[in-house]
């Protein structure tokens, strides 16, 4: 027992800290997406960033390493899409239990039109950097083989409902290709389609595509 008149100490509680420091950088990757949006990449500066978040350009570096991993950090914020879970871990879990091929590509498809509106800018952005900056061309790189994984994923996920004669390879490339930036650019932001026939052309495409 304590000596008498001797107050015990508290144990040190961080998770206020911790929601702080989650905050702080919440706001960082909010003002990096806004800066990005209204001038682009090659225009926009650390300290923009930092002080429209509200913190140091230090901070900034520390957290990030620079642009290209606000870059970075804006991906990963906008592949886990506007639902309870991350956009993957939803995939995965149709993918994984559903026994009708139709509701795992109409899920996909969805989740595709879900996620495109924060991701497809994100790429276009990096695709556009890339070709005067060797930073972001290798950051270009670094997340399309990343894409590409994660469809070869999806792939190897669904390899039971393909088509006779489908490779998973092949089936690969399709979920690449359908699920870019390009689709989306060409089709929501030149031709001014809905967010809903995106998804209905996303879904059309693979089920004709991959399933008999």
């Amino acid at each position: 027992m304590p000596e008498a008149g001797v107050k015990r100490r508290r144990p040190y509680d961080s998770s206020g800290r911790r929601a702080a420091a989650a905050q702080r950088r919440r706001a960082v990757v909010d003002a990096a997406a806004a800066r990005f949006a209204a001038q682009g990449y090659a225009a926009t500066t650390v300290a923009d960033v930092a002080a429209d978040a509200g913190v140091s350009a230090e901070t900034v570096y520390k957290q990030f390493g620079g642009k290209p991993g606000l870059v970075r950090a804006l991906w990963l914020q906008a592949l886990e899409g506007a639902g309870p879970e991350p956009a993957e871990r939803r995939s995965d879990a149709v993918s994984s239990t559903a026994t009708d091929p139709l509701v795992v590509l109409d899920a996909w498809a969805r989740l595709s039109a879900e996620v495109a509106p924060r991701a497809a800018p994100v790429q276009l952005l990096v695709r556009a950097a890339a070709a005067s900056d060797p930073a972001v061309a290798a950051l270009h790189e670094e997340l399309e083989a990343a894409r590409l994984r994660r469809m070869a994923h999806n792939a190897r996920a669904i390899r039971r409902f393909l088509r006779p004669g489908l490779s998973t390879r092949r089936a690969r490339d399709v979920l690449f290709a359908i699920t870019g930036a390009g689709l989306y650019e060409t089709l929501v932001l030149q031709q001014g389609w809905s967010l809903e026939e995106y998804a209905d052309f996303v879904r059309r495409t693979l089920v004709a595509q991959l399933l008999d």
